[in-house]
């Protein structure tokens, strides 16, 4: 634009923005906007004025709402793209709206239109339903009636009224007011009940003998501009035949009762002769600019009230559906029109039978409905694609860069070239990349603290028995499982000579490396005084050290194990230890107890003895002592000794518990220790389920062996 032009543009547009307190116009689609719509409203003021007509500035209208329309088209796309979709979440919401709600509505529209149909065809089965039903029952009857008479005939020939016993049963099951007529070799016959003459149909007189119909006919007929229920039945006795014919008048009060607990029923006898008079009225008496499509005939009649809405989608539902409808002047079939308004609430209450089947034009309809959809998800799709291409190149930037990274390449950096939020990323990966460094060095430290934590474990593996111990008379097994990389769990089997055994099994307070400590400590101590007890006897069997203790007393071993953790650990350090001597001559078990979980005596017979003797946990006080008690084991009989991390685990029906664990070993008796072993920690495995491993579990079974 020159320069000469150019300020007093800006002059007046500078009137009128400084008022609005408006930033100065920037680019040409602001500056667009800006006079098309100033034109148009010259426009209109101008159209407004005495003596001008709309019509003379139509066209300057049109090209000023046109010109404005694309402007702020121009202008909302670049407010969208530099505003809204500047970060990353705006777009990818845009994306999924485009993408995944457009198929959404389209999904919903469908179903909707589904349920609508689906709805209209069960309103409409329903009122067919209720109308086969009374016709049904109506039949019953019918055929009743005609039994009765036949047989009434057929005792007294010559009688000339016939009295039905059961009418009023049948008047009560029957909707709208029930006629019998009745004829004896097409004569006119005469019905009774109580004395009292039955109604028979009398619209124009009596009815005409039905010699078109058949026995057991029944169905919706039209007579004189009436719809029935009507059925036909027919007997011959002696050679007279008696044929009686049972009607119900279709008026608004029986349709009315066929209605109730569904809506408002309208039939319509029918639809091509309603048609065609409609035609012919509307082209014979009815101006082409009053027609109005009302279809009415002879015979139409409605039913019933639509209940109030029960809840806020309870809308209303319209529906029709064909109905053979038979004239009862020649038989010839009509095709009629059931027509049903209903409500979800009130078809919710009739639900069942089979909908009717779906005519072609709703197949076709259904068909074009689809393939709009499919079109219309087609573009979504493309504006999805064209949206998320912003997206995939900052997602291509930053995968090459994080494969340059993993090729160790720290020095690479990716080219800024946005200043919306993706190329904020880049500058945040940039900065990433220099701190991968320093990350990757305390990764090595964990790694190095990792490293020592898996020696320990060695280390603590190398405190358990090895191999496999074998004593005359005696199967031994044992194993411990961490909750962590390191246990606070002990066991020990310590063979003295070829027919004793000394087994002890703790538990130390707390988990993890200091509880692995204090339980390399007790190891060290249990040891330290087997070897020193060894080392220190004379050679006439008296101890040089008298305050060596003897283990083939467990309870002073508890004590001076007992008198060292407390004067060697915190105060608030201690543990549970159970210690037992074994004599394989006497099969003499002798133990003491401190404060660990009661070991059992799986006896051969079945019974179960605890082992429970002795006293409090050790290294908590000092100066304790400890009581002894002795079993004996018979061959067949199994020690189980455990940890509370194989009873206490926990799921949703409890505890695994001892009377499991007990089950568990009884069930599997026969089989070696390890195998026992095992199905133990496959039981626990199974109750624990997906859960971590809430403490450690260590498990001592030892069995006394069976004579040869």
């Amino acid at each position: 634009m020159p320069h000469s032009m150019a300020n007093p543009i800006q002059r007046a547009e500078s009137l009128v923005l400084r008022p609005l307190r408006r930033r100065p116009l920037r680019g040409f689609a602001e500056h667009v906007a800006f006079w098309s719509l100033a034109a148009l409203l010259l426009l209109i003021m101008v159209s407004l004025l005495p003596g001008q007509s709309a019509s003379k500035h139509s066209d300057g209208l049109f090209l000023a709402t046109l010109v404005l329309l694309i402007s702020a088209a121009v202008l909302g796309y670049r407010w969208l793209v530099n505003h809204v979709l500047w970060k990353v979440r705006n777009r990818l919401i845009v994306t999924y709206l485009l993408m995944g709600l457009a198929p959404l509505i389209l999904f919903v529209t469908l179903a909707t239109i589904a349920a609508y149909v689906f709805s209209g065809q069960f309103a409409t089965f329903a009122a067919t339903s209720e109308m086969d039903a009374a016709l049904s029952r109506l039949a019953a009857e019918n055929q009743a009636f005609a039994v009765h008479a036949a047989n009434a005939l057929a005792h007294k020939p010559h009688e000339e009224t016939v009295n039905l016993a059961d009418y009023e049963g049948a008047v009560q099951s029957t909707p709208g007011r029930l006629t019998v007529d009745a004829w004896s070799d097409g004569q006119p016959m005469r019905l009774s009940y109580d004395g009292k003459p039955i109604p028979f149909h009398s619209v124009g007189g009596r009815m005409a003998y039905p010699a078109w119909a058949h026995d057991g006919f029944r169905s919706v007929i039209l007579d004189g501009g009436r719809l029935y229920l009507r059925a036909v039945n027919a007997r011959t006795v002696n050679g007279r035949q008696v044929t009686m014919v049972s009607s119900a008048m279709l008026d608004p009060e029986t349709v009315g009762q066929l209605a109730q607990g569904l809506g408002v029923i309208h039939i319509l006898p029918d639809v091509d002769r309603a048609f065609e008079e409609d035609r012919l009225h509307r082209a014979r008496l009815t101006p082409p600019s009053q027609r109005e499509l009302e279809v009415e005939t002879r015979g139409t009649v409605s039913g019933g009230t639509l209940e109030d809405p029960a809840f806020l989608l309870d809308r209303r539902i319209t529906f029709s559906a064909p109905l053979t409808i038979a004239d009862w002047k020649n038989g010839k079939s009509l095709t009629g029109l059931v027509n049903v308004t209903s409500r979800p609430a009130l078809l919710y209450a009739h639900l069942f039978g089979s909908a009717v089947v779906v005519g072609t034009f709703i197949r076709y309809l259904l068909i074009t409905l689809a393939t709009i959809f499919a079109v219309l998800e087609l573009i979504a799709f493309v504006m999805a694609v064209r949206l998320n291409r912003t997206i995939t190149r900052a997602v291509a930037d930053l995968y090459k860069a994080t494969t340059a990274i993993d090729r160790g390449n720290f020095t690479h950096r990716i080219q800024v070239q946005r200043q919306d939020q993706l190329g904020a990323l880049s500058t945040s990966f940039n900065t990433m990349a220099e701190s991968l460094e320093r990350l990757l060095e305390q990764q090595r430290e964990k790694e190095r603290m990792q490293s020592e934590l898996e020696i320990a474990h060695e280390v603590q593996n190398n405190l358990f028995p090895h191999g496999q111990l074998e004593m005359p008379g005696l199967e031994l097994h044992g194993f411990c499982k961490p909750a962590r990389t390191v246990s606070g769990d002990y066991y020990d089997f310590l063979l003295m000579g070829e027919s004793e055994l000394f087994l002890a099994m703790g538990d130390i307070s707390g988990k993890g490396i200091s509880a692995a400590l204090l339980m390399a400590s007790l190891h060290s101590a249990v040891r330290a005084y087997r070897f020193a007890g060894e080392d220190c006897v004379e050679s006439d069997g008296a101890a040089f050290l008298h305050g060596a203790p003897s283990f083939s007393s467990p309870g002073k071993v508890l004590s001076t194990l007992n008198r060292h953790l407390f004067r060697s650990t915190q105060a608030e350090k201690y543990a549970t230890l159970f210690l037992a001597h074994y004599n394989t001559h006497s099969r003499r078990l002798v133990y003491s107890n401190g404060g660990q979980l009661p070991p059992f005596v799986l006896c051969a017979n079945g019974s179960v003895r605890r082992l429970d003797c002795g006293g409090s946990v050790v290294g908590l006080l000092d100066n304790l002592s400890y009581e002894e008690d002795a079993v004996t084991l018979d061959p067949g009989d199994i020690l189980i000794a455990y940890s509370d991390g194989v009873t206490e685990p926990e799921n949703e029906f409890g505890e695994f518990g001892e009377a499991r664990l007990i089950e568990t070993v009884q069930r599997h008796r026969h089989l070696p220790l390890a195998a026992i072993s095992q199905q133990v920690m496959q039981s626990l495995r199974a109750w624990i389920g997906e859960q971590e491993q809430p403490d450690d579990i260590t498990l001592v079974l030892a069995r006394q062996a069976r004579a040869d």
